[in-house]
């Protein structure tokens, strides 16, 4: 990043940083007055991922003295996630926040939300169908952006046969992850092929992985989407941790101490933490002031985390935030 882009980025982080303590200084006259903001996602509060998701808005939702609820689906179902957005609207929320991970089941429940006057702000997934349904803002990170600066990673690493494993098969963002890292690997003469596995089963994630590297020999990179799947790939792994290069989207302390140990090249920090807390501050704002950020897509990654800065990484993980 040029000193210029540092400058602007440090002006834009203090200005927010104003902002928000403006608006907590006024929570109880004006944001705490009976607005509350419905968060509904496709990742469970459980899951390791979302769990850090859910700790940001709540997070943000205490210091601005905003309401703040948060629901997702059982599992990756994309009719249950749009009744509950249905929901939201019909308890007539004032803001709304909502992943897109696919724009087809879930646009005419956000098409109904904003029809109702509701402001609407997408988190994580969706970045490029999100403003056509009429939202507001996009916060997270490029997906294919992301997946593709892992396919350039293992192609500076040597790899030539790599699996990108898709943990939630029908989920646009992690397509868009894979296709990313397969066009960069592409351009330097590698193959990709997309292995697809069930979250909801480790046992599987884990067999069906093994297999896959029993049946071809050649496979020398393995990309994981997720931290849910890390800790079954690293048994699929076996005598090859270490050998085969590995990677992943996402943070989870198995990530890191492999990171540690060399065997991982690297873990994809999108900053889920960030994501939640600014949804709610962005949301606020607007309620409060009108305010929208001054670009459509707000950017939250990717990082990658490596064996030079994961230490600094590891205890912020162990926190919560990260």
């Amino acid at each position: 990043m040029s000193r210029l882009n540092k400058k602007i980025a440090l002006v834009l982080t203090l200005m927010l940083a104003l902002s928000v303590a403006l608006i907590t200084s006024n929570a109880t006259s004006t944001l705490a007055a009976g607005k509350t903001i419905a968060v509904v996602v496709h990742g469970q509060a459980a899951d390791p991922f979302w769990s850090v998701f859910k700790k940001g808005v709540d997070q943000a939702g205490k210091d601005l003295g905003v309401t703040v609820t948060y629901n997702a689906p059982a599992t990756f179902d994309m009719p249950a996630m749009a009744k509950l957005i249905d929901a939201a609207v019909a308890a007539k929320v004032d803001g709304l926040v909502v992943s897109i991970p696919d724009a087809d089941a879930l646009g005419p429940s956000i098409k109904k939300a904003v029809a109702a006057g509701i402001p609407v702000i997408s988190v994580n997934s969706g970045s490029d169908k999100s403003q056509a349904l009429g939202t507001i803002a996009h916060i997270g990170q490029e997906e294919y952006d992301a997946g593709f600066g892992a396919g350039q990673k293992y192609a500076d690493a040597g790899v030539k046969n790599a699996l990108c494993v898709i943990h939630e098969q029908g989920n646009a963002g992690l397509e868009a992850r894979c296709q990313g890292f397969s066009d960069a690997l592409k351009k330097a003469n590698a193959k990709v092929a997309n292995l697809a596995v069930d979250l909801k089963d480790p046992t599987g994630v884990q067999q069906k992985l093994s297999a896959a590297l029993t049946a071809d020999s050649t496979i020398d990179g393995v990309l994981l989407l997720g931290p849910s799947v890390i800790d079954p790939a690293v048994k699929a792994f076996g005598s090859n941790l270490g050998k085969i290069k590995l990677a992943t989207f996402d943070l989870s302390p198995t990530a890191l101490d492999q990171i540690a140990a060399g065997n991982m090249l690297f873990a994809i920090d999108q900053q889920q933490y960030t994501q939640g807390y600014l949804a709610i501050v962005y949301m606020s704002l607007y309620l409060n002031n009108l305010d929208t950020p001054g670009s459509f897509k707000v950017a939250t990654g990717p990082g990658f985390v490596t064996k030079d800065n994961v230490d600094k990484v590891k205890a912020l993980v162990a926190a919560g935030t990260r």
